[in-house]
């Protein structure tokens, strides 16, 4: 049976990824229309993001969090071992497909 991937954006791997953007861009001390200036973007695309409404890709991840002091290679491999450790069952289940 071949396993179906389903929309990255509607999981709690995903929610934890919008939360953890919310908190690098609070901890900088920055608001979202601030950020929104550095990023260049309207503030309604940082809210968007922060709320799961727009998927983010890899270089917005990057941009995201280089504006708000954090290193996105840091970052990333801390949310991807913990996305891996909250489910490491479906991880397994899911190479043996």
């Amino acid at each position: 049976m071949m396993w179906a991937m389903r929309k990255s954006t509607h999981t709690p791997e995903y929610d934890a990824l919008c939360s953890c953007l919310k908190r690098v861009r609070e901890k900088a001390g920055l608001s979202q229309r601030q950020l929104a200036v550095k990023l260049n973007v309207p503030h309604s695309w940082v809210a968007k993001v922060e709320m799961g409404e727009r998927r983010l890709d890899l270089i917005e991840f990057a941009w995201f969090t280089r504006f708000c002091g954090e290193d996105p290679a840091r970052l990333a491999q801390e949310l991807l071992r913990q996305i891996v450790e909250a489910a490491p069952h479906a991880t397994a289940e899911r190479r043996r497909r």
